[in-house]
């Protein structure tokens, strides 16, 4: 009986990189029938120029093919620092032990001998699937260290969370445990929000309580089919404060450069903080002065990236 496919919401990418037709034709009916996405390449050039436009979940590697073998492909690939972690399946029908050596020194991490068994294929790549997506978030939850942070399915179900994020998501929504699968609801909206098809990374959304706001920001989405989000705190005044004491600038100056940052025009700014447009334009000379900008953009610009950090 044939393992089934991979779970977690997505199908995954699989690259088969193969000189061989009847082989291609083989691996993708293998591959499809068994619920994953297949994209082919004939050679190692091939690979590249697909890698460059998409990351697949695990690549299945001909060992030997005319040009660019299947060892100096993957080296290539390992060697390149978005696709260290992409695991490489080597096909081959050499069964000395020194190619096997030599299947694994240049980034593998098995090997299937020719002619292919199914089920020991699938086997092995269903696997490697699922370690490589507990290594992606761990080197994610890495990244991130120190930063609350989250990842979420297709779904919303929760993938992980950092301690600083299940504590903050805790304490600013009560009745919330960290062993729950899902996110609490309000939380739960903004970041369905942000799993929108257009919306960029970046993205923000906030969530008002009370004198707080907890701001959150889409990161990206990986390979293995998770969103990944960080979380953010604020108080009513953090964000002046913050851009006072960094760039030196008085209580207006800065209230002036938050509503700067948000879009806002100088018409628009001066109706929120009741002065003048004249005295808006003063104190923007100032803000470019102390922050040694030459411009709007400059300072929303540097403004942006204090505020983010």
């Amino acid at each position: 009986m044939s393992p089934s496919p991979p779970t977690g919401g997505t199908r995954a990418t699989i690259l088969v990189v193969d000189d061989t037709p009847d082989s291609l034709r083989f691996l993708t009916a293998t591959l499809e029938h068994a619920g994953m996405t297949v994209l082919i390449a004939v050679d190692g050039l091939a690979a590249f120029d697909l890698l460059d436009h998409i990351t697949p979940d695990l690549v299945l590697m001909d060992a030997v093919m005319p040009g660019l073998d299947g060892f100096r492909t993957t080296r290539r690939i390992k060697a390149d620092g978005r696709f260290r972690h992409l695991p490489v399946i080597f096909m081959t029908g050499l069964t000395e032990s020194e190619h096997v050596v030599q299947a694994l020194e240049a980034g593998g991490v098995d090997y299937v001998h020719k002619p292919i068994v199914v089920d020991e294929l699938l086997a092995r790549v269903s696997v490697h699937l699922a370690n490589a997506r507990v290594a992606q978030g761990s080197q994610l939850a890495l990244d991130t260290a120190g930063r609350p942070s989250f990842a979420v399915d297709e779904d919303g179900g929760i993938g992980w969370l950092t301690p600083l994020a299940a504590d903050m998501i805790e304490r600013t929504l009560p009745g919330w445990k960290p062993r729950d699968v899902r996110l609490p609801e309000p939380l739960a909206a903004i970041v369905a929000r942000l799993q929108g098809p257009d919306v960029p990374p970046g993205a923000q959304a906030s969530l008002e309580i009370g004198d707080r706001a907890v701001e959150c920001t889409f990161l990206r989405r990986t390979s293995a089919g998770q969103w990944l989000f960080r979380l953010a705190e604020r108080r009513e005044g953090d964000a002046e404060r913050l851009l006072a004491e960094r760039h030196g600038l008085t209580s207006r100056e800065a209230e002036v450069l938050v509503w700067i940052s948000r879009g806002k025009q100088n018409r628009e700014i001066s109706e929120i903080l009741r002065i003048s447009p004249r005295t808006v334009n003063k104190h923007l000379e100032q803000i470019f002065e102390k922050m040694g900008v030459e411009n709007r953009a400059s300072a929303t610009a540097i403004a942006v990236g204090t505020l983010s950090q």
